[in-house]
């Protein structure tokens, strides 16, 4: 048993690592297409662009849920060795996925549509290239559902080397759809909504060869197995509230924003949101890594070990987090003009609001896999469908009374504080998750640990002069700083002992 969890802990190290090496390539990539695609687009058509993509994104809620109910079905068959399983698994998954993409594309083309005509606040002689965004973001989406299984099975399967391998690939395209955007003498957004559709198409393809190619169960047969069917989107059905409730506090908030402020703030979120996203990506990164695991453990009744990976992910992925972004709270604003040159008004507050959210949510995004491996997923998702919902309402309101855009932003950092209680004491009362502990061993100390760590990034910061220099010598002994601080109080000795071994490994080999 012990080798078989050392095997486990050193392919979620091996595949972190892979999917790290994917993530600083491609984030730095995008960093650098952001920057162009805004400059050429300008701040307004970059705002119009993802406010229209996000009506369409709006509807992708079904394949959310069900998307994590075929990669929590694939895990769970594969903690069984159940072969026959895994397979009716998939193919079912592949029916349901196609079901869930033409009932999205028919929702999108009639009330998606009417929408955008009817609501949306968008610069009238640019409303025709709207319309090509909005249709090309919908023919991506269904790509996207349908391709949905083989992604799962992939991360099912633990295989993070061709995630690494094939976003080299996509960010190259995506570099290519820079230069094209620059050269083609044609409406700027009509042209960045079809590349970006064919460089989705092409992916897609890719990653579905891979999986036949390399995967039993992913080569297609029919079958129609109802009462699988009827477990999966059973499952799904109750993670559909947590979908819709996250739309609503993402992109429906995106659309109040546009019909309150203007297309320009949405521009302002949207450069927030991709900083947010590019430095959670490596907690999504080591989640991703780590999620087969949890569940693979729990399927075996394997629950100490179980436990174990919850805790230590829970404290990693705030400290990951944490040395990230304190460099970019504290120099947001000379970060952001370096990046963009032109920034959007409101961008620095949005982006540090968003970060500081992003802190106190990534502290229990481990906890919730367990609710998933478990499959008691009503009380759960019903609590955080309803805290999502509490955003979307009180940000309609504030807005209405004429409170300011950031307003929405000050709750959702609230709401995150909460929602973290809510979360373990839901986990404790259906799973018998050990909240005590957890709170006192896992969460207690990270608010210390993270305030001996600021010292010395402040104290820099308030007595040196702004310049690229001093950001990257300060991010430099904020690292070393928060490894060390870390280290002697925030992990504990068996934490301690198992990075002391794999470092000595390594050095070995």
């Amino acid at each position: 048993m012990s080798n078989q969890i050392s095997n486990n802990n050193t392919r979620i190290a091996k595949n972190t690592l892979l999917l790290y090496f994917r993530m600083l390539f491609t984030m730095a990539v995008s960093l650098y297409t952001s920057r162009v695609v805004l400059n050429t687009l300008g701040v307004e058509d970059f705002g119009v662009y993802n406010v229209v993509g996000g009506i369409v994104s709006m509807l992708s809620f079904f394949n959310s849920s069900m998307a994590t109910s075929t990669q929590r079905f694939l895990n769970y068959e594969m903690g069984r060795n159940n072969s026959k399983g895994l397979r009716e698994v998939f193919v079912n998954a592949v029916n349901a996925h196609y079901l869930i993409g033409i009932i999205t594309v028919i929702g999108l083309e009639t009330v998606g549509l009417w929408f955008v005509y009817n609501k949306l606040n968008i610069p009238e002689g640019q409303f025709n290239a709207a319309l090509w965004v909005f249709h090309c973001s919908v023919l991506s989406l269904f790509v996207s559902i349908i391709s949905t299984p083989y992604n799962a099975a992939i991360i099912a399967n633990e295989r993070m080397g061709v995630y690494a391998y094939y976003s080299i690939l996509e960010v190259v395209l995506k570099l290519l759809i820079v230069y094209l955007l620059v050269v083609i003498p044609y409406n700027k957004l009509i042209v960045y909504g079809l590349l970006t559709l064919a460089v989705g198409v092409i992916m897609r393809i890719l990653y579905n060869v891979y999986c036949i190619r390399n995967f039993v169960e992913c080569k297609y047969k029919w079958n129609w197995n109802m009462p699988l069917m009827k477990k999966m989107f059973f499952f799904s059905g109750w993670m559909l509230f947590g979908c819709i409730s996250d739309m609503l506090s993402k992109q429906g908030i995106n659309v109040l924003i546009n019909i309150f402020f203007g297309p320009i703030f949405n521009a302002a979120r949207a450069i927030a949101i991709q900083v947010q996203t590019a430095v959670n990506n490596f907690v999504t990164n080591f989640m991703t890594a780590v999620r087969p695991q949890i569940i693979k453990s729990y399927s075996a009744g394997d629950y100490q070990h179980m436990y174990r990976l919850v805790f230590s992910s829970s404290k990693l992925s705030f400290y990951l987090l944490f040395v990230l972004t304190t460099p970019v709270l504290i120099y947001t604003d000379f970060i952001l003009q370096l990046w963009l040159k032109l920034v959007p008004e409101y961008c620095v507050l949005f982006t540090r609001l968003v970060l500081i959210e992003l802190l106190v949510s990534s502290a229990y995004t481990p906890i919730a896999q367990i609710n998933q491996a478990s499959g008691s997923i009503r009380n759960y998702q019903m609590a955080i469908s309803i805290i999502f919902l509490v955003s979307f309402a009180l940000t309609y309101m504030l807005y209405k009374i004429g409170l300011p855009v950031y307003s929405t932003f000050i709750i959702s950092v609230a709401l995150a504080v909460v929602g973290l209680f809510v979360r373990v004491a839901i986990l404790k009362h259906d799973n018998g998750f050990p909240a005590a502990t957890y709170l006192l061993k896992v969460m207690l100390p990270l608010l210390p640990v993270a305030g001996l760590a600021l010292i010395i990034p402040i104290l820099i910061y308030r007595y040196t002069e702004i310049n690229i220099i001093t950001i990257l010598f300060n991010s430099l002994a904020g690292l070393l700083s928060s490894i060390v601080v870390i280290w002697l109080f925030g992990l504990n000795k068996v934490e301690r002992e198992f990075i002391s071994d794999k470092i000595r490994n390594r050095l070995h080999k």
